[in-house]
C-alpha cells in the first residue's frame, strides 16, 4: 500500500524543497519507489516533462533525486506569474488560464479534482510519496477552498510534517505561532516538526526544541544543520538566485540583466559553477558593467514588460555601447526575442494586444503565438558543430534574416536562433545548453576562458547524495517513514 507524507513549512524558502528532495534520494537508496508531490506551485522556473508538459523546476529535481522521469502529475496546477496580480494557471501540464489573485481564490475548488486526480495516479506507481505543501500552513486567510496545504492534506488524509527555518530568526514563534492560528482540525493533522538551517552548536537550540514540543505538542522530528552546498542546485524561486564570486585573475565576467519576471533562471547555475567565470547579476539601477565579455539576457515570463524594464533601467543603451566594444550578447528564449526589432502580440498572450520596438541587435521579428512549444530538443551548434541537448518552452515565432544564420541545428533538421552578420549578438529558443558540458566549454572558448572540465550533471549528483546523507544524519528518517500513512 502506498504511504504519504507531507511537507509543509513556516513560511515560503525555509527549505522544503531541497528536504523533499533529500529525502527523495534517502528513501530511493532505501529500495523505495518514491514519488515527489506538490499539488500547486508557483514559479517562472519551470522544467518540461516526458510527457509534454511543464511542471516547477523543483518538482522535476525531486523527481531527480527519486531516479524517475518528471511527470505533469507531480505537480498539477503551477501558477507562472505576470504581473504583481496575475498568474497563467497550468492544469496537468497545460495552460489553461490567465486569472488575477483573487479570481484565483473562486478556481481553486475545481482545481482540487485535477490535483486529487494527479495525486491518485502516482500512487499507483510509488512505495511513498513525498508531498511538499506552498507558501506557509498559517496563511489562514486564504484555508477556503485550499489545495496546497491543509486543504490538501485533509482531503487525502497525508499526516503532515511542519518546517520551520530558524536562519531567519524566530522559529520558535514561527512554528508555535502556526499552531495557534491554525484551525485545530488542520492542526491534528500535524504530527511533528523540523527546524532547518542551524549554524552553530546544535547542544544550544535543545531547549528550544524541547520549548516547540512542549507548546505544540507535536514530535521534534530533527535539528538540520545548514547544507551550504543546496546553493549548487537548481532555486525555485528568483530569492535564490546569486551570482558567482570572481573566479581566478584573468576569469571572464558574464553579466546577466535581471528582469523582474525572469524565468527558467537556473540556465545560469552550470556558468556560476566555473572557476573561469565570474557571473554578475545586474539589479534594477546598476549599469552593466563594461568590463562584460559577455551579457546574457534571460528567459521571461512576461518579455513585453520586461523590455519596457530593460529601458528604464537604461540597459539598452549600455547593450548598444557593449556591442560597439566588440562584446558578445547571448539572449535565451525571451531574452532572444527582445533583441530582434519588434515585438508583437496580436493575441494578447501577455496581456492586451500590442507592437513594441526590440532592441534592434538582430535583424529578426517575433510574433507571439498561442501555441506554446514544450518539448526536449538535441542537436548541434552552427557553424562548429558542437552536440547539445535541452529543452524548448516558449510562445513566439521568430523570423528574419539574422534568422537565416542559425545558432543551432536541431536533431530533426529545423534550424533554431538567429546570429547578427559580425557574429557578437546571438539568440536562442534553447534553454538548457550550459547544462551540456560540451556546449558550456565551447561558448567559455569563445570568450577566451576554459571550462574545469567537471561534469556538470555527476556535480548535481553528488550534492543530491551528499543532501541525503546530511539529511539522514540529522532527521529520524525511520521515524518519518513510520508516520506516513
Amino acid at each position: 500500500m502506498t504511504r504519504a507524507l507531507m511537507i509543509q513549512g513556516t513560511g515560503s524558502d525555509v527549505g522544503k524543497s531541497l528536504i523533499v528532495a533529500g529525502l527523495a534520494r534517502a528513501f530511493t537508496r532505501r529500495g523505495l519507489a518514491v514519488r515527489p508531490f506538490k499539488p500547486q506551485n508557483m514559479s517562472n522556473n519551470a522544467a518540461v516533462t516526458a510527457d509534454g508538459g511543464e511542471i516547477g523546476r523543483a518538482q522535476a529535481l525531486q523527481a531527480r533525486a527519486a531516479g524517475v522521469a518528471p511527470s505533469v502529475h507531480m505537480n498539477p496546477v503551477l501558477l507562472k506569474p505576470q504581473s504583481e496580480v496575475g498568474s497563467q494557471v497550468v492544469v496537468q501540464g497545460r495552460m489553461v488560464a490567465t486569472v488575477t489573485a483573487r479570481d484565483y481564490q473562486a478556481w481553486k475548488p475545481r482545481l482540487m479534482a485535477a490535483v486529487l486526480d494527479s495525486f491518485s495516479r502516482l500512487k499507483r506507481q510509488a512505495d511513498l510519496i513525498l508531498v511538499e505543501g506552498a507558501g506557509s500552513a498559517s496563511e489562514v486567510n486564504l484555508r477556503a477552498g485550499d489545495i496546497a496545504n491543509m486543504g490538501f492534506a485533509r482531503a487525502t488524509d497525508t499526516p503532515v510534517v511542519l518546517v520551520g527555518d530558524i536562519d531567519r530568526g524566530g522559529v520558535i514563534a514561527s512554528l508555535v505561532g502556526t499552531k495557534a492560528v491554525i484551525d485545530p482540525a488542520d492542526a491534528a493533522m500535524i504530527v511533528g516538526f523540523l527546524v532547518n538551517r542551524f549554524r552553530g552548536d546544535p547542544s544550544l537550540f535543545a531547549d528550544g526544541m524541547d520549548l516547540i514540543a512542549k507548546q505544540t505538542g507535536w514530535a521534534s522530528l530533527g535539528l538540520i544543520p545548514h547544507f551550504p552546498d543546496a546553493a549548487r542546485l537548481p532555486a525555485e524561486d528568483v530569492l535564490g538566485l546569486v551570482g558567482s564570486a570572481a573566479g581566478t585573475r584573468t576569469h571572464k565576467k558574464i553579466a546577466v540583466p535581471v528582469f523582474p519576471r525572469i524565468a527558467n533562471f537556473d540556465d545560469l547555475d552550470p556558468l556560476r559553477a566555473e572557476p573561469a567565470v565570474e557571473v554578475v547579476l545586474v539589479r534594477a539601477g546598476e549599469p552593466i558593467p563594461g568590463d562584460a565579455a559577455l551579457v546574457l539576457l534571460p528567459g521571461s515570463k512576461t518579455t513585453i514588460d520586461d523590455l519596457a524594464f530593460v529601458r528604464a533601467q537604461g540597459w539598452d543603451v549600455d547593450l548598444r555601447a557593449h556591442v560597439r566594444r566588440g562584446g558578445r550578447v547571448l539572449g535565451l528564449c525571451g531574452g532572444y526575442q527582445m533583441l530582434g526589432r519588434t515585438l508583437a502580440d496580436p493575441h494578447g498572450i501577455e496581456g492586451a494586444p500590442r507592437d513594441v520596438p526590440g532592441l534592434g541587435l538582430l535583424d529578426v521579428d517575433t510574433v507571439m503565438t498561442p501555441l506554446k512549444r514544450l518539448e526536449a530538443v538535441s542537436g548541434a551548434s552552427v557553424p562548429d558543430g558542437t552536440p547539445f541537448t535541452g529543452y524548448e518552452m516558449h510562445v513566439g515565432d521568430t523570423t528574419g534574416p539574422d534568422a537565416g544564420r542559425p545558432l543551432l541545428r536541431l536533431a530533426d533538421g529545423r534550424a533554431d536562433g538567429a546570429v547578427s552578420a559580425d557574429g557578437l549578438v546571438s539568440g536562442t529558443y534553447v534553454h538548457g545548453l550550459f547544462t551540456d558540458d560540451r556546449q558550456r566549454a565551447a561558448w567559455l572558448a569563445r570568450l577566451g576562458a576554459k571550462s574545469d572540465g567537471a561534469s556538470y550533471e555527476t556535480g548535481i549528483e553528488r550534492v543530491l547524495d551528499a543532501l541525503a546523507a546530511h539529511l539522514e544524519a540529522h532527521v529520524d528518517c525511520g521515524r518519518l517513514l513510520a508516520l506516513a500513512r
